[in-house]
């Protein structure tokens, strides 16, 4: 629910009562990963989505449901299902959806509000909720922060809370949501609880070196992406906010300079655009040996040989350069800089989806290459 959290933390302060759909796991093919959501409030007003379309109206009804008997309850629909707005998931996947009221009258709509709060204004926090387990303990919720604090409760279960927190604030850690699974073992509750953990993490970095006429494009295709945009060249009269409006930053500072102080993690991208071996030498350099997600570099296949061969005249191995995505971007034929941009793109999302950049059409590869998620089976009305 966490992507829709500017709409929700708007509703919840002008006191509105909701409900949101939120997709907890799929199995098989499916349009929208865990955390997607749907919401609509007691006028009938609807925000967001859970399958693009496909069941869309059968979580609408639900959610209506919800919010007049204020009861949560955990649906399945896949393409099997009689009952899923008549032709189910025509994706062929099954998706599990936890439709929670959150009226004035909810237990859990402090946390939850103070949770929409938080990613909206764009914190670090988890959202984890029970979605399996114990009655009594269904629909229960705890805020945890990256120190490891936590608001909210699970029944009054300290161990419990302790154990929940700490597998919520590894998924924070990792900015991942999903499923996890705590053994009866970790409470006093005497069986297993399944929690969907949300986590709200700020904006991916993209850092785009090089302040040229292909940085714009790059910039603008990075924003829709999602990603926070960086801009960075040595150079103070081509490096300005007038040329890349758009760019969350602009940086004047020598490349390696800047990204030996640059804030990183696992997700952030680095485009580097100056083609220019007494930019590039240092930063690829130093780049090539950060645990980032995508490293690339413009230029021809000419200067990609020779700059390959001053990398390893300085040191870097032949596993960090097999890193290197060089020449940047996909083939897609781009000479215009959005083209180009497209294909840096497409290559970024690629890497990060584990794609292979293939067409789609004819070829027998996955359409959806995350991680399989399995769907909780067997799980009726959550209280």
């Amino acid at each position: 629910m966490l992507d829709i959290a500017e709409e929700l933390d708007r509703w919840a302060g002008q006191e509105r009562d909701f409900a949101v759909a939120t997709v907890v796991a799929t199995h098989g093919s499916s349009p929208r990963q865990p955390g997607a959501a749907l919401a609509v409030d007691s006028d009938g007003r609807a925000v967001g989505s859970v399958s693009g379309g496909c069941v869309e109206s059968a979580v609408y009804a639900l959610c209506q449901q919800a919010l007049a008997d204020g009861e949560s309850v955990l649906e399945s629909f896949g393409h099997s299902d009689e009952d899923a707005f008549a032709v189910g998931l025509t994706c062929g996947g099954v998706i599990d959806i936890l439709i929670t009221p959150v009226r004035r009258d909810a237990p859990a709509r402090d946390v939850l509000t103070t949770a929409y709060a938080a990613a909206a204004q764009g914190s670090s926090v988890a959202l984890a909720r029970v979605v399996e387990g114990p009655r009594e303990l269904l629909g229960s919720a705890l805020l945890v922060h990256p120190d490891g604090g936590y608001e909210g409760g699970l029944g009054g279960d300290r161990e419990l809370e302790r154990t929940a927190a700490g597998e919520a604030r590894a998924l924070l850690d990792a900015g991942r949501t999903g499923v996890v699974t705590i053994g009866a073992d970790g409470s006093r509750c005497g069986r297993p609880l399944t929690l969907l953990v949300e986590s709200s993490v700020p904006a991916p970095r993209m850092i785009v070196f090089g302040a040229i006429d292909f940085a714009a494009a790059l910039v603008r295709a990075g924003k829709f992406l999602g990603h926070h945009v960086t801009v960075c060249d040595a150079r103070p009269v081509f490096a300005t906010k007038e040329r890349f409006p758009e760019a969350d930053a602009v940086v004047v500072d020598w490349p390696h300079r800047y990204l030996e102080t640059a804030q990183l993690d696992s997700r952030s991208v680095l485009c580097v655009l100056t083609h220019d071996a007494k930019f590039d030498v240092p930063l690829l350099e130093r780049a090539l040996r950060l645990p980032v997600a995508y490293v690339g570099a413009m230029g021809s296949r000419r200067t990609h040989l020779e700059r390959n061969e001053r990398l390893r005249e300085v040191g870097v191995t032949a596993p960090e350069l097999a890193r290197l995505r060089s020449p940047i971007g996909l083939d897609l034929g781009a000479r215009t800089p959005e083209e180009t941009a497209l294909s840096i793109a497409a290559e970024i999302v690629a890497a990060r989806r584990g794609g292979s950049g293939a067409p789609l059409a004819g070829a027998r590869t996955p359409i959806h290459h995350d991680e399989p998620r399995h769907a909780l089976r067997g799980v009726g009305v959550v209280a």
